[in-house]
């Protein structure tokens, strides 16, 4: 089954927790403390395989967590930092987040790696706060919370040139007789429901990726037939083969074909005509074929609404007739058209998960003598205060009055008793 767009979970791993200990060994006065740290938490990472063809194996698997850092022991043992969890696919896979839209990474070189989610750092032990002041803290950090998104991975397959036209006019037989590849070929419409890949390969050495496309028809980009779900493939391909049927056997106008064609592909993507094509007229060994081409050669250069008449390159499939002529040419003009990117993907190598957060914190009143503190990074700091210590407490207490939490609790109403919520967590407030 061909699988080309999922939606997946995932969550890194939390750092591990900080410790709050103390050396007590004979004959070693004044041991102080001796807390250790916690160890990282595992990442996510997506990595490219050759391998893999579609995104099938995410259609039951769904949700990706990464291990937890170990916590801080005694003696200043850091814990044991996570593994990282990989996540294969296929070369040609764009990685979006899903709720914002924005894209992450594309990943479309060999063993490319892609950060999704960043695992949380270890909480630092006791042995950090240690100053003249406080010899002996008892002041530890939470580990720091793992990234956890939804991310959409679509695919988008890697191949140098497409195959575009209405259904049954030669697609899969030209992909076929010229490469490797074997797709289903059948006298009737939207024989080839999925993408189908080949090598080409040249006698003078050159070499590129063909792909066949599921059939267009008109209205498709309304969502008639196929619709238009697989012209995403097309997105990075160099050169378009345009194919239409000479035969005359479907009684169309190939003209017209050629028009509603182009326009389902403007409809996807205006840029898509921008690139090099190649008109292939297919089905030449049927008896009308000729005729049908004349007649087709006349109003292709009498139309006025194209920038430039594109090349016409006559073939028969079955006879091998201008196969040898029209893959040179393709090959002559991959040699000059550079690669096209990816609607809205920029080189991405890993996400600065922290640079969408705007505000430390709001605070919300939803009822009488209830205020609810909310924001990223006041929760950040809240999952790492080790509550079990008054001292971390504290140091958390003076963390959000830095943040001018206290100022702003007073602005919005607060008084003395008044209940504050962070998360689970609530408390008086004291003015």
């Amino acid at each position: 089954m061909f699988v080309d767009q999922v939606k997946v979970d995932v969550k890194a791993g939390n750092g591990g927790n900080g410790m709050v200990a103390f050396r007590r060994e004979k004959f070693v006065p004044n041991g102080g403390p001796a807390g250790g740290d916690g160890g990282r938490g595992g990442s996510v990472i997506v990595e490219a395989d050759e391998g893999l063809r579609t995104l099938m194996d995410f259609r039951y698997t769904r949700k990706f967590k990464a291990d937890n850092g170990g916590n801080g022991m005694i003696k200043q043992m850091t814990g044991r930092s996570a593994s990282n969890t990989i996540i294969k696919v296929p070369l040609g896979t764009v990685v979006t987040d899903f709720n914002t839209g924005k894209i992450i990474g594309d990943i479309v070189d060999k063993d490319q790696k892609l950060v999704i989610a960043k695992g949380g750092r270890g909480g630092r032990g006791n042995i950090h706060f240690a100053s003249p002041k406080n010899p002996a803290p008892e002041i530890a950090e939470n580990g720091e919370p793992g990234d956890e998104l939804t991310i959409r991975m679509e695919l988008k397959v890697l191949a140098d040139v497409g195959l575009v036209g209405f259904p049954s006019v030669g697609k899969s037989t030209l992909l076929s007789v010229v490469t490797s590849a074997k797709p289903k070929i059948a006298a009737y419409h939207f024989t080839t429901l999925v993408p189908n890949l080949g090598m080409v390969r040249l006698d003078d050495g050159r070499d590129f990726v063909m792909a066949d496309l599921p059939g267009l028809i008109e209205g498709a980009a309304n969502g008639v037939g196929l619709g238009i779900q697989f012209l995403r493939h097309i997105e990075r391909t160099r050169v378009i083969l345009h194919l239409i049927d000479m035969s005359g056997v479907e009684e169309n106008d190939p003209f017209e074909d050629y028009l509603k064609i182009n326009h389902e592909l403007t409809s996807y993507d205006p840029e898509l005509l921008k690139r090099p094509q190649i008109v292939v007229a297919t089905k030449m060994d049927m008896p009308d074929a000729a005729d049908n081409l004349a007649k087709f050669e006349a109003k292709l250069k009498t139309d006025h609404t194209l920038a430039e008449v594109p090349a016409i390159y006559p073939i028969s499939s079955i006879t091998q007739q201008g196969i040898k002529a029209l893959l040179a040419q393709t090959a002559n003009l991959l040699d000059t058209t550079p690669q096209f990117p990816v609607k809205g993907v920029d080189d991405v190598e890993h996400r600065d998960y922290n640079s969408d957060v705007t505000q430390d914190f709001t605070v919300d009143n939803p009822e009488p003598g209830l205020f609810v503190l909310s924001g990223e990074k006041l929760e950040r700091l809240f999952k790492m205060t080790n509550l079990e210590h008054e001292e971390s407490v504290m140091r958390f207490a003076r963390q959000l009055r830095g943040m001018g939490i206290d100022d702003a609790l007073r602005a919005a109403g607060a008084k003395n008793d008044d209940t504050i919520q962070i998360l689970d967590y609530q408390f008086q407030f004291m003015d």
